[in-house]
C-alpha cells in the first residue's frame, strides 16, 4: 500500500475540558482551517464521546483522553483510552498497560509545563513517545510549556536509547530500550491555537489505527504550522530512509538530504549521537545535503530554526546501520 503524508494534531479540548472555549462543531471548523487531516480530542480526564463526533466529513477523529495527575499529565489515545480514569501516580503503570494492552498509544505531555501538576514525574521511558513540542514555541503565557527543555532532554535520551539498542518488552509493556519518538501538538482550547504545532505521519491510510501505529514507530516530523514543508532524507547504497526508518549503509557514505519551504531564511541543524554535528543556511531552492555514515553515528535527525532560534520544523530520527 503507498503510504502518504497526514497532518494532524494529537492534544486538544473542548468545552468539556477547563478553560477550554470551543465546541466541538467550532473545533472542528478550527482543524479544517489548521489543513489538518485527523485531530485527536483529548479531554481532561473524561472518556471519549463519540456521540459529538459524528459529522466530521473527512476530517479523521481519535479518540483519546489527557490522563491529569497530581505528578503530571500523559495522553491516552486510540478506543482504549475510554477504559482510563482519574488515576493517581500509585496506578499510572496499570493504566499505561490497558491502553497500550489494548492497541493504544500512550505519550508524555508537556514534560516540562510550568504550573503545579503540570510537570511530569514519572519515568519517560514509560511512554510510547514525548510531546517535545507544546503550543507555540518560545511563548510567554503563564502556562506555556518550556519547549526547549523538553527538546533537549529527549535528543540526550534518543542517544543513550539507540545505542542501547531493543530491549524486553511484553504484552502490555512498551520496549524499554527502544527510542521513543517526539510528537508536537497545540494543547488547544481556545480559538486560533489548534495546529501550532502540527504532527505530520507517514502511514499507508488515513485511520486511527495507521496513524497512531506510525507515530509509534517515529515515521513523523514536527511543523509550526501547514505553510512549513520538509522533505528530509538519508541515502546509502543505492537505498534511500525517511524518518523512523532504519538505513542499511554496507559500509558506504550516507548522503542526507533537506528540503524546507514555508520559513524565511531557515538554518538547517543535522544532530547525531554527538549532538549537533552540523548547521548551514537552505540555499535558494530550500535545499541543505551533508554526508556522513554510520561508523560515526547511529542515527541522524534534523532541525530547521528560525534566524532567531525557534524551532520551525523538526524531524524523528533515521537510524543508520552498516
Amino acid at each position: 500500500m503507498v503510504e502518504r503524508w497526514y497532518r494532524g494534531d494529537l492534544h486538544a479540548h473542548t468545552v468539556r475540558s477547563g478553560g477550554g472555549e470551543l465546541t466541538p462543531e467550532q473545533l472542528v471548523a478550527e482543524a479544517r482551517a489548521a489543513g489538518l487531516d485527523f485531530l485527536a480530542v483529548t479531554e481532561h480526564n473524561q472518556p471519549f464521546d463519540a456521540g459529538s463526533w459524528r459529522d466530521t466529513g473527512d476530517l479523521l477523529i481519535v479518540p483519546g483522553q489527557e490522563v491529569v495527575t497530581r505528578t503530571g499529565h500523559w495522553l491516552a489515545l486510540g478506543d482504549a483510552a475510554d477504559r482510563v480514569g482519574p488515576f493517581g501516580a500509585e496506578s499510572v503503570d496499570r493504566a499505561l498497560g490497558e491502553v497500550r494492552a489494548a492497541g493504544g498509544l500512550c505519550v508524555a505531555a508537556h514534560p516540562h509545563a510550568p504550573y503545579p501538576g503540570g510537570e511530569l514525574m514519572f519515568p519517560l521511558e514509560s511512554f510510547d513517545a514525548v510531546e517535545v513540542w507544546n503550543g507555540p514555541w518560545g511563548a510567554e503565557f503563564p502556562w506555556s510549556t518550556d519547549n526547549g527543555a523538553a527538546l533537549a532532554e529527549w535528543g540526550r535520551r534518543l542517544g543513550t536509547a539507540v545505542r542501547a539498542g531493543a530491549g524486553r518488552t511484553g504484552a502490555g509493556h512498551r520496549d524499554t530500550g527502544r527510542w521513543q519518538p517526539a510528537v508536537g501538538s497545540s494543547d488547544a482550547h481556545l480559538a486560533g491555537q489548534l495546529g501550532t504545532p502540527q504532527l505530520v505521519v507517514r502511514a499507508p491510510e488515513r485511520s486511527a489505527a495507521a496513524i497512531l501505529a506510525a507515530v509509534r514507530a517515529g515515521r513523523s516530523w514536527i511543523a509550526e504550522s501547514a505553510t512549513v514543508e520538509l522533505e528530509f532524507t538519508a541515502t546509502a547504497a543505492d537505498r534511500t530512509a525517511l524518518a523512523g526508518d532504519r538505513l542499511a549503509t554496507a559500509g558506504r557514505p550516507v548522503e542526507v538530504a533537506v528540503r524546507v519551504s514555508g520559513v524565511a531564511d531557515p538554518l538547517v541543524r543535522f544532530h547525531t549521537v554527538r549532538g549537533r554535528a552540523h548547521t548551514a543556511p537552505a540555499g535558494a531552492d530550500g535545499t541543505v545535503r551533508w554526508t556522513t555514515d554510520a561508523r560515526e553515528s547511529a542515527f541522524v535527525r534534523v532541525e530547521l530554526r528560525h534566524p532567531d532560534g525557534r524551532v520551525a520544523a523538526l524531524g524523528n530520527p533515521i537510524l543508520l546501520a552498516d
